[in-house]
């Protein structure tokens, strides 16, 4: 660091060092944006105000000031009582106005406090009447403000006992460490309780103002307390205390909403949890219901129902029918990469031999109950594999354009699976192209050993897509766009493909009618490809379908757009793809164990 020149004599304080660096050190600086940087970082205004502060409070320790006197708000009282017999003039009357103002009073106030140094909250003297035979109390004072004491209590149901049953992690009675769970209330600000329902003490406590005096009986063991790990879990579903009949006390319990990400303090009750929303500055916990408890409720009350199926045999979309049929007049739209539907028609029913299967059925999933699931911060790290990319909807919702228009933008960053099929090859196909043809013996016996995501069966061929061409696209560093129906979803789960899942959702019917009204789309029904309008009918049952898709799986979609304007939608589905690429999210905690 060179020597500051500052003149003869002279002894700089520090604001006057702080003037003087940038000039001083620009000689020593080479690159022009490092002294640009100096030059903003020393002329900033808010520095030179903290190095103002500093050097008054230096002089301030260095003189050792002393208050003249402590009590100059006695004094001021004083000196307006003997203005108030003196016969009054402009001066007096102008004096005794200005002594009366509250802001001057308490000037005075904190100037004696200050002089005093009486920093401390002033508080009741304790209490004189403590029974010598009683069990070994303790006596605890709280200075409560607007925060809650962050504690429940009980009646003990065989001693009638006003227990302390929770504390809440993070409020203001866990931050005080004087009272814990199992101590006796025996007194509240000198009231017993001993005959009063815990409704009662709660209104007391509601009701006291400034310091609360507690009389407790210790519980017999005080363990110290533990740090526990930080667990985080994402909700599943909504939560609202208010409307929960079985929780302990209401006002304890902590709201959220499905897909919260919630930090889980205490599981010390097998019932009730203690958690706080990731992220809030509110340090007290709040009560949510556990993951067992929870299982047990909506297991009970969870209607068994399977999603419907879908009628229309290729997918739809406006603007631009992108499903292609596989029929034998190789009618259809082709785009390179781009793989084609084999969505089998629901209206058939002389084709459609088999519908879509997986390897597990759908009664399995309804026999999973979403509550929470254990999360942690992931974030793609630099040449590391893309997350698959799965959208999921209703026939007709347009997800297929979106998923045309990414590869149109962008085709050396996303790519789509090419689909296996039984069927013989034809003249202008190519194996690996089109599709990956293999015997018929073949692909079941892939079937069998679970190596499809899903399969299908139409005009006698089989038609499905594999995990190893969602692998294939994977380890080129391509992000690999695949479609599937939602209850294939959970089998994609794994810390192998950590896949995204985007739920492209419809408007609402009124605004179908309106963006769809001229759309044309190819109906499966024969082998013409014929292009044919929406019907009412459609309609319906695409917003019916994605209603039960919501309700059946909404937990496991990590996006949800609502296709009210394709552009808008690509906009955002883009928008969410950039950010799983290059911010931190939550992911499943089994994702990262691998």
């Amino acid at each position: 660091m060179p020597a500051l020149a500052t003149g003869a004599g002279h002894e700089p304080g520090l604001y006057e060092l702080l003037a003087a660096l940038p000039s001083q050190l620009q000689p020593h600086v080479s690159r022009p944006e490092d002294n640009t940087f100096l030059q903003d970082m020393f002329g900033e205004r808010s520095l030179h105000s903290l190095v103002k502060i500093h050097e008054r409070l230096q002089h301030y320790e260095e003189s050792k000031p002393v208050p003249v006197l402590d009590s100059a708000a006695a004094l001021a009282h004083e000196l307006s009582g003997e203005l108030e017999r003196k016969p009054a003039n402009g001066e007096i009357k102008e004096l005794l106005k200005l002594l009366a103002k509250p802001h001057i009073k308490s000037l005075l106030t904190v100037h004696d406090a200050v002089a005093q140094k009486s920093y401390d909250p002033e508080l009741p003297p304790l209490p004189e009447d403590i029974d010598d035979d009683e069990d070994s109390v303790k006596i605890i004072r709280l200075v409560k403000n607007k925060e809650p004491l962050g504690a429940t209590i009980i009646r003990d149901e065989h001693t009638g006992a006003i227990l302390v049953a929770r504390i809440m992690r993070g409020g203001a009675a866990d931050r005080s460490g004087l009272i814990h769970v199992g101590d006796e209330l025996k007194e509240v600000n000198g009231i017993p309780v001993d005959d009063k329902k815990p409704e009662e003490i709660i209104r007391i406590l509601a009701q006291s103002q400034g310091a609360i005096t507690f009389k407790v009986v210790p519980s017999v063991k005080e363990e110290p307390p533990t740090k526990e790990p930080k667990v985080f879990v994402k909700a599943l579903f909504d939560y609202d205390p208010k409307e929960d009949k079985a929780i302990p006390c209401k006002e304890a319990g902590l709201a959220f909403k499905k897909g919260s990400i919630l930090q889980i303090m205490s599981q010390d009750d097998a019932t009730w949890w203690q958690a706080k929303l990731e992220g809030d500055a509110n340090p007290r916990a709040g009560l949510i219901p556990s993951k067992q408890f929870q299982e047990r409720r909506f297991a009970l009350r969870r209607p068994v129902a399977t999603l419907p199926f879908q009628r229309s045999s290729s997918r739809r979309s406006y603007d631009v029918a992108v499903e292609f049929e596989d029929a034998d007049n190789n009618s259809g739209l082709h785009l390179a990469g781009f793989r084609r539907s084999f969505r089998l028609s629901r209206r058939d029913k002389k084709t459609n031999k088999s519908m879509y299967e997986c390897k597990k059925s759908e009664m399995y999933d309804m026999a999973d109950v979403p509550t929470y699931e254990e999360v942690t911060p992931y974030r793609r790290q630099s040449g590391g594999k893309h997350r698959l990319v799965v959208l999921v909807g209703p026939t007709g919702v347009g997800f297929n354009e979106l998923k045309r228009k990414l590869l149109i933008t962008d085709a050396q960053h996303f790519s789509v699976t090419i689909p296996h099929t039984s069927r013989a090859k034809r003249n202008q196909e190519s194996d690996g192209v089109e599709y990956h043809f293999i015997s018929k013996n073949l692909f079941e016996t892939d079937i069998h050993n679970n190596k499809f995501i899903e399969y299908g069966e139409y005009k006698g061929n089989y038609y499905g897509t594999s995990l190893d061409s969602v692998r294939s696209v994977l380890s080129k560093d391509k992000v690999c766009l695949l479609d599937v129906q939602p209850h294939t979803i959970k089998h994609l789960r794994t810390a192998e493909f950590k896949p995204f899942v985007v739920f492209v959702k419809p408007p609402a019917i009124e605004r179908l009618r309106e963006t769809r009204k001229n759309a044309r789309i190819i109906s499966g029904k024969d082998d013409k490809g014929s292009a044919k309008a929406f019907t009412e009918e459609d309609f319906q049952e695409m917003v019916s379908t994605a209603q039960s898709m919501e309700t059946q799986y909404g937990h496991l979609f990590e996006k949800v757009i609502v296709n009210d304007d394709l552009s808008a939608a690509f906009s955002e589905l883009r928008l969410a793809l950039k950010k799983i690429e290059t911010e931190t999210h939550w992911v499943p905690v089994s994702w990262t164990h691998s």
